[in-house]
């Protein structure tokens, strides 16, 4: 009889599988949001809901937890760093599954996937009150899976905390306090100042839904697409998604009168996607292990916001796109590449994050921390949600969404239970991109004398530029496993939000904006 495997092994193959199972919840997730029909709805929460509790018996039963034991006492001396960083990862998320009820595990599953076609329908609708109804089972399910979390942490953190550590690891209510306290004194004065000295905002410009199918096409194209291993779809939010190690996904969406938002989102969208497509695939220590994924939901956000805002709203890059953009239009609505790019790079408060501009974006993110917030752990009701979110959008931004729609409607996350913890991933990715963009510029030209990376340079540096990018993003220091946070797309998804996928404990990424 031939002597058993190694634990080492035993374990790679059953985290192998565990990415199969995963993938599958990863496929069946971006059909929902793109070609399924909405009576599919239920159907398909029932098979998410059955994927996920089989996922969560993979990664928590007493047989996974030997096979980690046995793995964890062959290490040794000789053992690589790498190896036992990956342990001690699959240890800390093999204490968070064990502590998960199996049946609450099952019904977040198929309330997310219900609230998901719930969402689209009340926002076509216009209709928070029908969507209120599935919010309020998340928000409970939310809470109760905390509780249960709380066991498994070797420190105390509150509901929010608990909810939030898969997307960002270690992230507190004191660390954001931090960022965004600077952030409400100071910003929405200056923009009040913006508002009084700006000149009026040009007339809206409607660019045929041919001509920015076409450019995104283009755009894709110069950034490496390819559709052996790519594919891209519409969908009501945009998302990136992994389905397998060669299967790479995203999706855009056309907005009336906003010319610019499919071109912007496909960047975006593209950026989570190279991010993955970067990910390490082969090797000892990665796929399918824990290093072989994505670090958090900022480092996520700082590779997509570095594509859509450094690289696509650059003015080098503004002045190569110009005239492909007029040239789909009977009359050039810009007259100079400058002003293309100034319009690329609106200062104007908007009453939709996905649209916002650089100055106000960061006062839209507080808006959803305060409230998601108040919602897991205050004593805010489902019911009182439009209200608020109209009083706390007149006091940061000075405007009062008219609609349900252009409230609380507008994305994607709460409909699928991300709250809590996307949100404040977004406002930590700027200053990890600021740092990507400074490490490029540092990289190429040590002397200083930086390009601007928002050109179309040759290939060549568009992949010297890619790969300084990844070389600071992959970093493998990552102190929590991440599996519950996995699908993280919405998005992701910056998306625009990429965040999570709702089934968890997947192990392909998904971002929605």
């Amino acid at each position: 009889m031939a002597a058993p495997a190694p634990a080492h092994q035993r374990l790679r193959d059953h985290l192998h599988q565990t990415r199969l199972l995963g993938s599958i919840s990863s496929a069946l997730y971006y059909d929902q949001n793109t070609v399924m029909p909405p009576a599919g709805a239920p159907w398909r929460g029932d098979q998410l809901a059955l994927l996920a509790k089989q996922l969560h018996e993979r990664q928590s039963s007493a047989a996974y937890a030997d096979l980690v034991a046995a793995a964890e006492a062959e290490l040794d001396g000789t053992s690589a760093p790498e190896a036992v960083h990956n342990l001690q990862l699959l240890r800390q998320e093999l204490r968070r599954q064990q502590a998960l009820d199996p049946d609450l595990v099952a019904a977040l599953a198929q309330a997310q996937s219900s609230g998901n076609a719930l969402w689209q329908a009340a926002r076509r609708q216009n209709d928070f009150a029908s969507f209120a109804p599935a919010l309020e089972r998340l928000i409970q399910l939310r809470r109760q899976q905390a509780s249960q979390l709380a066991s498994a942490e070797p420190v105390q953190r509150s509901p929010w905390e608990l909810l939030a550590q898969p997307y960002e690891p270690d992230i507190s209510k004191t660390r954001l306090e931090d960022l965004f306290t600077p952030l409400t004194a100071k910003l929405p004065a200056l923009l009040e100042q913006v508002r009084a000295t700006s000149t009026p905002p040009p007339a809206t410009i409607d660019l045929p839904e041919a001509l920015q199918e076409q450019l995104c096409r283009e755009l894709l194209d110069s950034w490496g697409y390819d559709p052996a291993h790519c594919q891209r779809s519409r969908s009501a939010h945009p998302f990136s998604c992994t389905v397998g190690p060669q299967d790479f996904r995203i999706t855009t969406r056309v907005v009336p009168g906003q010319p610019f938002s499919a071109f912007l989102a496909t960047a975006h969208e593209w950026g989570h996607s190279l991010y993955e497509q970067g990910l390490p695939r082969s090797g000892d220590h990665y796929f399918p292990w824990p290093l072989g994924e994505a670090t958090s939901m900022g480092v996520h956000e700082s590779q997509s916001l570095f594509w859509e805002c450094r690289v696509a709203r650059g003015e080098a890059f503004a002045g190569r796109w110009y005239p492909r953009f007029r040239s789909g239009l009977a009359v050039d609505p810009w007259g100079a590449p400058q002003r293309f790019w100034r319009a690329l790079n609106p200062l104007q408060s908007g009453l939709i994050r996905v649209e916002a501009d650089e100055l106000s974006y960061c006062l839209h993110i507080v808006l959803r921390y305060e409230l998601e917030l108040a919602l897991i752990e205050g004593d805010l009701p489902v019911a009182d949600l439009p209200g608020e979110w109209n009083h706390r959008m007149q006091e940061l931004l000075g405007l009062k969404p008219p609609t349900d729609s252009e409230r609380c409607l507008q994305d994607i996350h709460w409909a699928e239970a991300q709250c809590m913890g996307t949100y404040c991933s977004w406002e930590v990715h700027r200053g990890l991109g600021a740092g990507a963009v400074s490490g490029y510029r540092g990289s190429a030209h040590p002397r200083g004398h930086a390009p601007s990376v928002g050109g179309q340079p040759a290939p060549g540096r568009i992949l010297a530029g890619l790969d300084l990018v990844r070389g600071a993003a992959l970093c493998p220091r990552r102190s929590r496993g991440t599996s519950q946070g996995r699908n993280l797309r919405h998005g992701a998804h910056r998306r625009r939000d990429r965040s999570e996928s709702p089934q968890g404990s997947v192990p392909d990424a998904s971002a929605a904006d």
